[in-house]
């Protein structure tokens, strides 16, 4: 029963820092150190992954009809006005094949070096020290972005070349856990003339193809072999990652509407020192 609360909360952790640009990874070993799962290290190097599935089906589920291409009605962009092609959504093929180009960088490391990135780049000293550059790199981009208009405002005139530039910015988080791959997408977005509502809502459908495939390649290493415990842990932490994830999707939509990011290059800076501070006093192990 406690290993189940202790899913609860890493899901509760999950849905809330998956979306924020302020690092799941941060946060994630933070909690570990402090309600660390009763699981074997290979269980949890999957878990904390493939928990993830749970919040990106918030994301299929509240975009749904931004990011299914098939179906007559309130098709805007037919491929034609009859047959199979009126049943086509050109717009929405056109964002998913902007989504694919952005994905190549990441897909590329990911799949070569995962392994590697994993041995050389994850621990609390590479983490904190992300999470205080990307917290800056958020001042400074918000500052330099407030006066401005955007260039692009709408996913739709969003150009193949900008889409790429915000898959490298995505790669870097793909690379150096503590970077936020939200918080870098975002970044990123921003400085090439992208609106926040458009940076965040490319963000989150670049979300599904990564997160997804990151997912499938962890379960494939580890394997499908789960004892009743583990699996029990992982349902429990994707359902409630997924439950929250919808209330954060929401909150974050409706926030950047009024607001920009401010609050979060703060919030990363402070929490970057945070995870120094733990390292050094050796809470959190190297």
């Amino acid at each position: 029963m406690i290993e189940i609360l202790k899913a609860i909360l890493f899901g509760i952790v999950e849905g809330i820092t998956e979306w924020l640009p302020i690092s799941s990874t941060g946060h994630m070993i933070l909690l570990n150190e402090i309600v660390s799962l009763n699981v074997s290290e290979e269980f949890y190097s999957m878990f904390e992954v493939v928990i993830q599935l749970g919040a990106i089906l918030a994301v299929v589920i509240l975009f749904w009809n931004q990011i299914w291409p098939f179906g007559k009605k309130n098709n805007r962009v037919p491929l034609s006005k009859t047959g199979f092609g009126a049943y086509l959504k050109m717009d929405i093929v056109r964002m998913w094949c902007k989504v694919i180009v952005a994905c190549v960088p990441a897909a590329i490391v990911g799949l070569l070096f995962d392994e590697k990135i994993d041995e050389l780049f994850y621990n609390h000293w590479v983490v904190s020290i992300t999470l205080i550059v990307f917290g800056v790199a958020f001042l400074l981009v918000e500052r330099w972005n407030k006066d401005r208009t955007p260039r692009i405002s709408h996913i739709d005139r969003l150009p193949y070349r900008t889409a790429m530039l915000i898959g490298v910015f995505q790669l870097i988080a793909a690379v150096f856990p503590g970077t936020s791959r939200s918080g870098a997408t975002i970044v990123g977005a921003l400085l090439l003339g992208v609106s926040r509502v458009v940076a965040a809502e490319f963000t989150f459908y670049l979300a599904i193809p990564v997160m997804f495939g990151a997912s499938l390649l962890k379960l494939v290493k580890h394997g499908f072999a789960f004892t009743g415990l583990e699996t029990a842990v992982l349902l429990v932490g994707m359902l409630v990652a997924f439950l929250v994830s919808v209330f954060v999707i929401r909150f974050l939509m409706d926030y950047i509407k009024k607001h920009d990011f401010t609050v979060f290059g703060w919030y990363r800076i402070v929490l970057g020192i945070l995870v120094i501070i733990c390292g050094l006093t050796g809470v959190i192990q190297v």
